[in-house]
């Protein structure tokens, strides 16, 4: 039997455009506010045509030793220059990359997962200490 998590593709971000990459602190302070940023092509640019694009990228959060898994950011990228005139003809594109600003009281991983319309899922992780 499939299960999601076995849907999802792993890489290296320098040599494959569809890992989403978390840009964040390797340690924090418990309760400061820090920003973490995640972005889809990195290092190899990622198309962003009506054909071929992100849809979304989320942030989860695994604390330390265990527990439920947080749900942190859903990005969602809506415009890829679709228009009545034809694809690529829009007039507007979204990026596939944003931020959140989070707080945490306890060491953990941040996983990143993304989705390419034509390429399916794929994931990341970031781990953080707090201090």
């Amino acid at each position: 039997m499939a299960k999601i998590g076995d849907l999802f593709k792993q890489a290296d971000w320098k040599a494959e455009k569809h890992v989403p990459v978390i840009d964040c602190p390797a340690s924090v302070a418990a309760g400061e506010a820090f920003e973490v940023k995640v972005a889809v092509g990195k290092e190899i640019a990622h198309p962003n045509t009506t054909e071929h694009h992100i849809r979304w990228i989320r942030l989860t959060f695994v604390p330390a030793g265990g527990g439920p898994a947080f749900d942190v950011a859903d990005l969602a990228f809506n415009a890829h220059g679709e228009s009545g005139a034809g694809p690529n003809q829009g007039p507007v594109y979204t990026h596939h990359a944003g931020s959140a600003h989070l707080k945490l009281q306890q060491s953990g991983t941040l996983i990143a997962t993304s989705y390419c319309n034509i390429h399916g899922l794929w994931e990341s992780s970031a781990e953080i200490q707090v201090a």
